[in-house]
């Protein structure tokens, strides 16, 4: 009887061994949805019905490892350290990998690296006040990983240009690169884009080594200029040696330019003299005027478009954009309250922009004339945040809730509107389901009270804060987290990448100074979060 039992459980692991083979082969490696499903049907029971002995020793590994993909990073820890088994099939079946890039980390890459073969997505961050890895820490490490296609790099002081080529040419197959706080400059740069000819996203934010003085070393086109999709220049002083980069990279769809000096007007002529695919454009903080939107309005396939504190930018310069990108899907727009943006501009925006799904005004006077057409004209839009502006009372507040008729999410912030403007929401918007009103004083508590009660389906929130509260996302602050000196922090191959992560963070409108240096970056897509903070 003892002989039959472990017969027909031998048959029953081959059999499930052989389900679960064929499964992965009818499946891509980075999906294990399928997978999981496999784990509560019958397809083996089908066969043959299975006796349950609690045993997870039978799982095979496959499954392990599929099981281990929907664990948190310290459970997947904690279940390293069951047996000799798990801590091996743990370690393979990792692909993104957070290290505490401090200078001792060079003493275990050889054994890290041999336990985490797999790995695919690197993310190296050191606190700013620690030595960070140095050049022979970056080689040895682009030694053990030569499938990297993933690198961020995080307050890595030490690294060199030198250090910078060596991995380049032994991680020739990174698709994105992001860098930040370090200390190389433009060869270093040069050293990624002309090895890594599979290069599709390009991140570059406060690069030391990059125009503090001196002559800079143009940066591009390079190998990596056929394939990059995505460019995000942030706080340089020297951002335009980026220049042959960009205006070399013909298949390019998102360009974002933070914070950036220089004179931009000629740059961004060029850019649309030879790109043409542009599908998204941030700029913020820049020095431009009217004729760098106009040169960006050439991009006639432009989607979303971000203008923010551009003094020198004026209803002129928009309307070129509202007349030539008649795609515009997204718009956000904070004026720095100069006055220079107002009812001329929205009226063109609202005559040709009819595909108009998601508007973000800041700082800009608007009044029931632009607002009205909007809404009359722009039949998609369905998310609406105005914030600072004081020409934004009842009346207009009672347009929006009698022409938006798409409207589900409204944002109102600083905005002189009273609990008039709420009682007009109770009967408009009929497909609004949220409503955020933030420092709006003349807004109380008993009118929020009364919408609720008015339409139970609604999501309202009322916040009164009086204190402003400063910009605190400094964005050193949130890049260079200091963690303990040996922790290694992981992440499965199936968690949410960074930008999906930013899909889901709460979109926040920051009012004074730095009103929308962070809010609206989180915003983006508008489907996962809120749309004030």
């Amino acid at each position: 009887m003892g002989q039959s039992q472990s017969i027909n459980g031998r048959v029953i692991n081959r059999r499930r061994d052989n389900a679960v083979d064929h499964l992965r082969r009818s499946m891509p490696d980075e999906d294990p949805k399928e997978l999981r499903s496999f784990l509560t049907e019958k397809d083996v029971e089908d066969e043959e019905c299975v006796t349950v002995t609690g045993d997870i020793s039978i799982l095979p590994d496959a499954c392990l490892a599929c099981i281990f993909q929907f664990l948190s990073s310290g459970d997947r820890k904690q279940c390293s350290l069951v047996c000799r088994r798990w801590l091996e099939i743990e370690g393979q079946s990792r692909h993104r990998l957070t290290l505490n890039a401090q200078s001792e980390l060079v003493s275990v890459v050889t054994s890290l690296f041999s336990r985490f073969d797999s790995v695919t997505k690197l993310s190296l961050k050191c606190d700013r006040r620690s030595i960070s890895i140095g050049d022979d820490g970056l080689v040895l490490i682009s030694q053990r990983c030569r499938n990297l296609t993933r690198l961020k790099l995080r307050s890595c002081r030490k690294l060199t240009d030198i250090g910078m080529e060596t991995f380049a040419k032994n991680c020739n197959n990174l698709k994105r690169f992001s860098c930040g706080s370090c200390a190389f400059g433009a060869k270093g740069i040069n050293a990624v884009i002309n090895n890594c000819s599979l290069l599709e996203e390009l991140s570059v934010k406060r690069l030391r080594g990059v125009g503090n003085g001196g002559v800079v070393e143009p940066i591009g086109p390079g190998l990596a200029a056929l394939s990059l999709k995505f460019i995000c220049l942030k706080d340089l002083y020297n951002a335009q040696c980026f220049g042959p980069l960009i205006i070399g990279s013909k298949n390019l769809r998102t360009l974002k330019l933070f914070r950036c000096s220089g004179d931009w007007d000629r740059l961004l002529e060029l850019v649309s003299d030879h790109v043409d695919g542009l599908v998204e454009v941030h700029l913020e903080r820049l020095q431009m005027s009217d004729d760098g939107l106009v040169a960006v309005s050439h991009c006639q396939n432009l989607e979303i478009l971000h203008i923010l504190k551009t003094p020198d930018c004026s209803n002129l310069g928009l309307v070129s954009v509202a007349e030539n990108c008649k795609l515009l899907r997204k718009l956000h727009i904070d004026g720095w309250k100069t006055n220079r943006i107002n009812d001329d501009g929205l009226i063109g925006v609202s005559k040709y922009c009819i595909n108009l799904q998601e508007l973000v005004l800041i700082g800009v006077d608007c009044t029931r004339v632009s607002l009205e057409l909007l809404a009359t004209n722009c039949q998609k839009l369905e998310r609406l945040a105005l914030c600072g502006s004081e020409t934004i009372g009842d009346a207009e507040i009672s347009c929006i809730a009698e022409k938006c008729t798409a409207l589900k999410k409204l944002c109102i912030k600083s905005c002189p509107v009273s609990d008039l403007g709420m009682e007009a929401l109770a009967g408009g918007c009929p497909n609004l389901v949220k409503v955020k009103v933030k420092k709006c004083r003349g807004v109380t508590g008993d009118g929020v009270d009364w919408l609720r009660a008015s339409r139970e389906s609604l999501a309202v929130n009322l916040d009164t804060t009086e204190v402003e509260s400063q910009d605190a996302i400094s964005d050193g602050g949130q890049d260079e987290n200091p963690a303990a000196a040996n922790q290694i922090e992981v992440a499965s191959n199936v968690a949410s990448s960074s930008r999906s992560t930013s899909f889901k963070a709460r979109f926040g409108l920051i009012a004074g100074r730095n009103l929308v240096s962070s809010a609206f970056r989180k915003w983006s897509s508008f489907s996962g979060g809120s749309p004030c903070h």
